[in-house]
């Protein structure tokens, strides 16, 4: 025979259970615009009916249900989207500090404009041919002097700058490592706090908030995978676990395993290193274990950065890098483009040799920096003209032969631009190799901003498709609240008919007949 109080029992359940459900609304409600704030239910579930099955079940025509309880509150979240997300976010985090890294390098060459090499370089051959049709003119020689320094100086410039912006960047790949490490030192830290959580029984859904979010930033950073271990205990069947976290390459190849160590509750740091002090990373370690940069090969903020501030692996001795690429090409463009220059003038005759005796002289220097043709690092930045052009403008050999008013040497000067020459291992012009580098920059800066913009949108879809699931909808949670609430009146409206019920029973028994 059930309990005379039976009712009163379910009625509370009720009434409890949709309390609970009011509550999580509130808290819901109250975090609508915290950042990374995933919205919780409960999740209701029938308590055991009555009477189990046993040898001493009273006689009935049935179970009997006896109410409601709160099994848990659980937060409602996809894990496919999470991981649709950061993959997305990870390319366009890539792409966008890549196409950032881009624009600032084509603001400092600057092409096409006046203030470029190739309209500096255009006037320095104007100035030239100027000089071949009046070679005894001083003014024509003073411009082909000024116009020389300009070349110099566009050249010396261009070096510094990228310099500069490639320093800028080697300090943004610094300030990532610490935040990678940061990111990581959290992670373990919310596990072990998840750890001591679930195995009770419990799900701290905050704590996963948290997490989730940490995940979130470190993904924008490097390529990762995600998998999740239990804590143990009486951790219930729904509780995520404690998070394990490996880096993977741009394939999906795994790199490193356990950055974050689900098992010990560890994690290891990262870091990035120029072994050489040269201004190329080349170095890669975690937890101490160095290996080649190479094997870094994973997509991610971080390796953009290092992209563009340079790098350098077994293969090569140079740099390699947006920057390091730009700034070797200079390098070699100024190195060939004064020796060409240099050869030809050399072989003329300035005012100087017809008066005095021929002295073969350079137009252009390095200074101290006396690059090679095997290694040409530093000209653009010490190409300077040569001290005997600054003394004197009649050591400008405008001529081929012993006469004054010969200007033939100054057109085979200012035919350089189109001479054959070797450059970086190929045979161009200077002018054809310098419209091919600005061309490949502005085609990777083109392609680095659709693929950013294309990842954008992807990344945007799938974000709404997770805030549809996730976020808290204000409305929603009204409609709810008004639910629950209806649901917790009724159940109190159901105590009140059973207590009168009761009150008839109890107060009204043994009055018969008075």
């Amino acid at each position: 025979m059930r309990s005379t109080f039976f009712g009163l029992e379910t009625a509370r359940r009720g009434m409890t259970t949709q309390q609970t459900a009011l509550y999580v609304t509130g808290h819901n409600i109250s975090n609508a615009n915290t950042e990374g704030y995933t919205r919780q239910r409960v999740n209701f579930t029938t308590t055991d009916p009555y009477p189990p099955a046993s040898m001493n079940r009273p006689q009935m025509a049935g179970q009997m249900g006896t109410g409601v309880q709160a099994g848990t509150i659980q937060r409602v979240r996809e894990g496919f989207l999470d991981l649709q997300f950061r993959g997305e976010s990870n390319k366009f985090n890539y792409y966008s500090t890549k196409a950032d890294a881009l624009e600032k390098m084509e603001e400092i060459m600057n092409e096409p404009s006046e203030q470029g090499l190739s309209k500096t370089l255009d006037r320095f051959w104007q100035a030239l041919q100027d000089l071949s049709v009046n070679p005894q003119n001083t003014g024509a020689r003073a411009v082909v002097r000024q116009r020389g320094v300009a070349v110099s100086e566009t050249f010396n410039y261009l070096s510094n700058s990228l310099e500069q912006i490639k320093k800028d960047f080697t300090s943004q790949t610094e300030v990532g490592v610490k935040e990678v490490n940061s990111l990581l030192s959290q992670i373990n830290e919310l596990n072990k706090q998840i750890s001591d959580v679930e195995p009770h029984g419990y799900l701290p859904n905050d704590l996963y908030d948290q997490r989730d979010n940490l995940i979130d930033k470190l993904s924008s950073f490097v390529n990762i995978k995600v998998t999740y271990q239990s804590a143990g205990g009486n951790s219930v069947s729904i509780a995520e676990g404690v998070a394990q976290i490996d880096l993977m390459d741009a394939s999906g190849t795994t790199v490193i395993d356990n950055l974050v160590d689900a098992a010990s509750k560890t994690f290891d740091e990262i870091a990035i290193t120029d072994s050489n002090s040269d201004g190329n990373y080349d170095q890669f370690s975690v937890g101490g274990t160095s290996s080649d940069l190479s094997s870094l090969n994973t997509n991610g903020k971080l390796m953009s950065l290092i992209h563009a501030a340079g790098y350098q692996d077994d293969s090569v001795s140079v740099g390699k890098g947006l920057y390091a690429d730009m700034i070797h090409k200079l390098d070699e463009m100024a190195f060939a483009f004064a020796n060409s220059f240099n050869t030809v003038h050399a072989a003329g005759y300035s005012i100087t040799d017809i008066n005095s005796g021929k002295t073969p002289r350079d137009f252009f220097s390095f200074g101290t920096a006396a690059p090679t043709a095997a290694n040409t690092t530093g000209a653009a930045k010490a190409l300077k003209l040569d001290q005997s052009i600054y003394d004197s403008l009649d050591n400008i050999a405008a001529a081929t032969s012993m006469s004054v008013g010969d200007g033939s040497n100054a057109l085979l000067l200012a035919n350089v631009k189109s001479n054959q020459m070797t450059i970086d291992g190929n045979t161009t012009t200077i002018q054809s190799y310098y419209e091919s580098a600005i061309g490949g920059m502005a085609v990777d800066a083109q392609e680095a901003n659709r693929l950013a913009a294309n990842y954008e949108v992807l990344m945007g879809s799938v974000n709404e498709r997770r805030m549809s699931v996730s976020a808290v909808s204000l409305d929603e949670e009204m409609v709810n609240m008004v639910k629950f609430q209806h649901a917790y009146n009724a159940s109190a409206r159901n105590i009140t008919v059973v207590d009168e019920m009761l009150d008839k029973i109890i107060n009204g028994l043994g009055t018969g007949g008075r």
